[in-house]
């Protein structure tokens, strides 16, 4: 496809209409301006427009031809702080599996990220948590929308380069208060093209040595031994040349890992070997329809398979009966069509439709009950059968954007809307058939162990006269979920004031329904100005800054939780009621809005407990229902959510030393306000340890410190309440608020030398300082001391 545009009077071109990727511009020398013969990445953040400035011809230009070497260019346009992987960076860089996201940890302002939990997104941006970046592919989301992480692993074979939008960018883009990172797939040409690849990481065979332990793509802890087989195919060419053109790309990833099961008590030292699964399937067809008018279909279907398999690294109790798999299943499907309406007015119009199954605990006993076995001295020394846990989330999101682009004279608007709907259907539950805690005799355990079963150990070797500690068993094995629609509408214009100074004036509106809560308002006041400058104080050196508003979604995991561990029981909204007397709970709040049946489980305790395999079904426990206390219930906020939001300073300065190298050095600054944490309604007063003297209070006399008191009876929290013991109560009342705080502050430094036709190497040498503080890691952070968050706050790690 060509693409034209023409000068102005200061040698300034605008070419427009472009999909991002890599493009050759030439021009002609003449006797007002020089030639220029450029290869230029447009990234995501650049509008599909590329800014083409001609150096003024000095002398007299002859006929003949004149050829120029590549041109490191310097950002003229905007004060954008971006990087960019390309495909041939890509390709040369050793990441491991083939994971995208892993080449992104070099650049500024990206961190490897510390989140607690296995499938939790790789990098950090700002210092923030990984759920509150916005992951986008081709531009359209490409977020599991529950949490936050990644929906679909683009795999290298279908990536064309990823541009990661870290302050100030552009009003196009937002639902989050920190960055972006977007992948740009594949296309195809009228030169068939394609590759072929298989990567093996044999093992023990020719593993060296290593105290520390691995990790797979997935996250999942891996000890020396580890293997992985991977392998792909990708091709790529013109259905119809110069109209048609198609990209289709597999690839398959094979984990083996071997965990140990060590329990001496039951004389079981095994391997357990695990295997993990990954496949991706993608498919693009681009249709140049006329040289206005431009469509692509893209396609990208994922399944992902973990095992947890039992065992542990270095030996553990949990047995293969309890194993599970991590499922999750996904697909994208987007239609994107932009196209030129005048001279001076372009269109954008696309539409994407995915879905996401996020199954984290599959597991093929499911169906009867599971236990925990413990040793005469109380120690664990076995879990098996099906774990008490379950979390099967589906999800539906349809994605609507529209965007126009007008440019007249020294400006260019940009306009646009965005409309995101995603509907969740959650089975999120305990084991329905009950869940044991039981103790051995020295006998019991002697004759299991003279049994021999090893790793083949379940539910019914267990002896039926076990003592059991406790049994519970879910009441609720229900499916629920709520939809979620987020709308969003930007408007910015970019001025080129003069030849030197260019100045982005932008504003975006972003609503979220789920912030409403337990109320009836929602957070309408998302209005988030954007501007920033870049001036060029001449050809080698330019100045850039600038200043916005950047405002979040809201995560639907903080309306599932509330969901699925609250109680609407009349014992527990005595409770709530209780509080609101006392000042803690808003009295305007409606406890039916504010509460939800949840997913109960009934459990009996010291003296109601059952003999083994002998415990009440869910069916016989409703009658148990109202009396069910737990360590803590959740409500939803009556008063609603503010969207978290972070108020972004940028200032900047480039220098091009050479054509082929540059100096760049940012200063970012990000105000983060807003942000999810848990606060305790019912939390037990603050205590002071006497560091001379120190004196543990007890769980006892702290509980009777809560604003509504609880007492422990017969292993269930009782409320005290008028000077009546209450039943079926929560010890804690859990309100997600947002309230958390975030500071980041960095200095950026990178000096980049790209190849040329000399010396055909190039490097990239960057170094941040920065420093960041919070209160609120994660959204279901709480205060350490009777929500006494001001002593959280304070520097973590990035």
């Amino acid at each position: 496809m060509v693409y034209t545009g023409t000068t102005n009077t200061r040698g300034t071109a605008v070419v427009s209409g472009l999909q991002p990727g890599a493009f050759n511009f030439s021009v002609d020398s003449s006797t007002t301006f020089l030639a220029f013969n450029e290869r230029i990445e447009l990234t995501a953040g650049n509008n599909k427009n590329i800014e083409i400035s001609l150096q003024k011809n000095t002398v007299n230009v002859l006929a003949d031809v004149l050829v120029t070497d590549k041109v490191n260019r310097i950002n003229t346009k905007d004060a954008t702080v971006s990087s960019i992987v390309t495909k041939r960076e890509i390709e040369a860089l050793p990441i491991e599996g083939r994971d995208v996201t892993r080449s992104l940890y070099r650049l500024p302002n990206v961190t490897l990220s510390t989140l607690s939990y296995n499938e939790a997104p790789n990098i950090s941006i700002n210092g923030l948590s990984g759920i509150y970046t916005n992951y986008l592919i081709d531009g359209m989301d490409n977020n599991e929308r529950f949490l936050g992480n990644v929906k679909f692993n683009t795999p290298f074979g279908f990536t064309e380069n990823v541009t990661v939008l870290t302050n100030n960018y552009s009003a196009e883009f937002g639902n989050t208060s920190n960055g972006i990172v977007n992948v740009t797939t594949r296309s195809g040409t009228n030169k068939f093209s394609g590759e072929v690849f298989y990567l093996t990481r044999a093992g023990s065979i020719i593993d060296s040595k290593s105290a520390f332990a691995g990790v797979d793509l997935y996250g999942n802890p891996v000890k020396d031994g580890f293997q992985r087989q991977q392998l792909g195919v990708g091709i790529g060419g013109a259905i119809k040349k110069d109209k048609t053109f198609y990209y289709l790309n597999f690839e398959q990833t094979f984990d083996t890992k071997d965990n140990l099961l060590t329990v001496p008590q039951l004389g079981v030292n095994e391997t357990v070997r695990g295997r993990n699964k990954f496949s991706y399937l993608s498919g693009k067809i681009d249709q140049n329809w006329s040289k206005n008018f431009h469509s692509s279909l893209r396609a990208n279907f994922g399944s992902f398979d973990v095992e947890q398999q039992g065992g542990g690294l270095t030996g553990g109790v949990l047995f293969p009966s309890a194993a599970s798999t991590q499922k999750n299943r996904t697909y994208l499907i987007a239609l994107k069509n932009d196209y030129t309406l005048s001279g001076k007015l372009k269109a954008e119009t696309n539409f994407q439709t995915s879905y996401f199954r996020w199954n984290y605990r599959d597991n093929p006993n499911f169906g009867k009950p599971g236990a925990s076995v413990q040793a005469p001295n109380g120690t664990l020394i076995a879990s098996i059968g099906p774990a008490n846990y379950i979390f099967d989330d589906d999800e539906y999101t349809n994605q609507l954007q529209q965007k126009f682009r007008y440019t007249t004279g020294k400006h260019s608007f940009l306009a646009g809307a965005e409309f995101t709907t995603s509907d969740f259907k959650l089975l999120g539950a305990g084991n329905s058939n009950g869940f044991y805690t039981v103790r051995l005799t020295q006998a019991q355990m002697d004759a299991l162990k003279a049994k021999n079963v090893g790793s083949r150990l379940d539910i019914q070797d267990i002896p039926s006269d076990v003592q059991v500690i406790n049994y519970l068993v879910d009441i609720d094995k229900s499916v629920f979920g709520v939809r979620q629609n987020v709308f969003n509408a930007y408007l910015e214009d970019n001025i080129a004031v003069n030849n030197k100074l260019n100045v982005s004036l932008g504003v975006r509106f972003d609503y979220d329904n789920l912030s409403k809560a337990g109320g009836n308002k929602g957070d309408w006041n998302n209005i988030g100005p954007r501007t920033s400058f870049n001036y060029k104080i001449d050809d080698n050196n330019i100045i850039r800054g600038g200043y916005g508003i950047f405002y979040d979604k809201i995560k639907y995991s903080v309306t599932s939780d509330n969901l699925q561990f609250s109680n609407n029981s009349p014992n527990f909204k005595l409770q709530l009621a209780e509080l609101q007397k006392l000042g803690i709970l808003d009295p305007n709040a409606d406890l039916n809005m504010i509460t939800h049946p949840g997913n109960l489980k009934a459990f009996f305790d010291q003296g109601s407990a059952p003999a083994y395999m002998q415990g009440k079904t869910a069916e016989q426990a409703q009658g148990d229902r109202a009396q069910q206390s737990a360590a803590n219930y959740r409500i939803k906020n009556p008063n609603g959510y503010q969207n978290p939001y972070s108020h972004q300073f940028t200032l900047g300065y480039e220098r091009r030393i050479t054509n082929d190298l540059s100096f760049i050095v940012d200063v970012v600054y990000s105000h983060t306000n807003n942000l999810f944490r848990i606060t305790n309604l019912n939390a037990a007063s603050s205590y002071t340890l006497d560091p001379a003297n120190p004196v543990v209070r007890t769980t006892t006399a702290a509980n009777l410190t809560r604003p509504v008191p609880i007492k422990t009876v017969n292993g269930q929290f009782e409320a005290q309440i008028n000077g009546q013991s209450i039943k079926g109560v929560g010890r804690d009342v859990f309100m997600t608020e947002t309230k958390g705080r975030a500071r980041y502050t960095a200095l950026n430094v990178v000096l980049q030398k790209d190849k040329n036709v000399d010396d055909k190497y190039a490097y990239r040498i960057s170094y941040s300082l920065s420093r960041f503080k919070t209160d609120a890691e994660g959204i279901n952070v709480r205060a350490t001391d009777n929500n006494n968050f001001d002593l959280e706050f304070a520097p973590r790690r990035q």
